[in-house]
């Protein structure tokens, strides 16, 4: 169940004489098929030693707002609820930085398992953890299907270089066993926690963050809202998903990118149910293309490029030759910052698509590639269009700060795509425009869904 998802962090030992093994739980949020969870449980019942499962919040941090600690303290609730069925004790420890109070309880640990993040600031953290924590920690990998380094050892050029080398060991990784392990010593001790989670709602009331952007009326976290989200998708949209996947005015979308950005559901329990279900071919080939190709294409970019969120390294040299040729060309609009924010366009079909993340926290992924597009359409530079770009997906958006998020920019600018033929404005880089969103569906059946939001 392990294989080539384990790796130490530091060279330390275990304490053999420590009163627990640590599961620093970071990435991901959930009870149920987590690779990191399972393993500290294997640990733990070798060395009849209690488990304690720890999630540290920074309620400092810059980017934290509403509706990202809504979701976040559901994710958190739910996994405290589900581990302390299978008797393990959870807590949520408010600290800032991040690792100080981690590195209190590590002191009395065995050793500290955790997940694996790909993002700079969660590689960053766990390195400064391993480092000055004094046992053993250990790194599995439990939010991709197949480990990002045997998928491949360098930045892939594209969706097809990626593609072969994932298929070449897919079956092996999707075929394999989950084992659930079970937990012998039952520990749930009254152990302090910061945040009394049965209290979650009188905590967020009081935390110091940005009230700004709201919380979601349409998603909420944790991981039995994710799995009963993936159970309707599968029941009622997969066999349609080909067809009408793109189709804004439709809802055919699985609505599990919120849940696979908090960990709240691995991608591997999400393809094997996919193939369990023995749905429409063309749709289940679809979407794992999605859920596998796509998605780990954008962890590999995240990974292997330190520079994934610079505009000045994240895409390729043919686009930025094509955006120096073309950043001087006449625009028919150029809108301030403030005016996307607001949503007041000239364009309603881009406005429909603002609303849409700004009052759900999500955007339809076609629209969400019109969207971007027409921000470096409207904007004075690529540079400034990228930083807008990125502001915007990450304030509002709840799966927002996501390796999916970083490549999805990027492909905008080229990333990931090829050179077409030249035009104004965008040169070689691809170029979306409201024809072909009225040639493709019924774009004003979307705008007055949006509209009764």
């Amino acid at each position: 169940m392990f294989e080539n998802r384990i790796k130490s962090l530091n060279n330390k030992k275990m304490d053999k004489n420590g009163e627990f093994v640590i599961y620093w739980m970071q990435r991901s949020i959930r009870s149920s098929c987590n690779h990191s969870l399972e393993y500290a449980v294997q640990i733990a019942n070798d060395l009849k030693k209690d488990l304690l499962v720890i999630f540290c919040f920074d309620s400092k941090f810059s980017e934290m707002n509403e509706r990202s600690c809504y979701f976040l303290f559901e994710s958190l609730k739910d996994t405290e609820e589900n581990l302390k069925k299978r008797g393990i004790r959870f807590i949520v420890l408010d600290s800032s930085p991040l690792i100080t109070k981690l590195l209190e309880y590590a002191e009395k640990s065995v050793c500290v398992i955790t997940d694996r993040g790909y993002l700079k600031y969660l590689r960053e953290i766990r390195e400064k953890a391993a480092e000055k924590i004094l046992v053993r920690m250990v790194q599995v990998e439990s939010d991709v299907v197949v480990p990002v380094e045997t998928a491949s050892s360098k930045e892939e050029y594209s969706a097809k270089t990626l593609r072969g080398k994932l298929h070449k060991v897919l079956e092996f990784y999707i075929n394999r066993e989950f084992d659930y392990i079970h937990y012998e010593m039952n520990y749930l001790g009254e152990i302090k926690t910061d945040f009394d989670l049965k209290k979650m709602y009188e905590i967020l009331g009081k935390l110091n963050i940005d009230r700004s952007v709201k919380k979601s009326e349409y998603f909420y976290g944790g991981e039995n809202t994710a799995k009963k989200t993936l159970e309707t998708f599968i029941a009622e949209k997969l066999d349609g998903y080909s067809k009408y996947r793109n189709n804004p005015e439709l809802d055919y979308q699985s609505d599990l990118s919120p849940y696979l950005h908090f960990g709240n559901i691995s991608p591997l329990f999400i393809a094997k149910e996919i193939l369990k279900s023995q749905k429409n071919k063309e749709s289940t080939d679809d979407f794992l293309e999605e859920l596998i190709v796509r998605r780990e294409l954008a962890i590999n970019f995240v990974y292997y490029n330190p520079d994934y969120d610079k505009f000045q390294n994240m895409t390729y040299s043919w686009a930025y030759e094509t955006m120096e040729k073309h950043k001087n060309d006449q625009k028919d609009y150029i809108y301030s910052p403030d005016i996307l924010e607001k949503a007041e366009t000239h364009d309603e079909y881009w406005n429909s698509a603002q609303k849409e993340m700004m009052i759900t926290g999500k955007m339809h992924g076609y629209m969400r590639m019109y969207w971007a597009k027409k921000i470096i359409e409207w904007s004075e530079g690529f540079d400034k269009a990228y930083e807008v770009i990125k502001y915007l997906n990450n304030k509002y958006f709840i799966d927002g700060r996501d390796e999916n998020s970083y490549a999805g920019i990027a492909w905008c600018f080229g990333k990931h795509d090829r050179a077409w033929n030249e035009r104004n404005i965008f040169g070689k880089i691809r170029y979306m425009n409201s024809n072909g969103l009225k040639r493709k569906f019924n774009i004003d059946m979307y705008t007055e869904k949006i509209n009764k939001l």
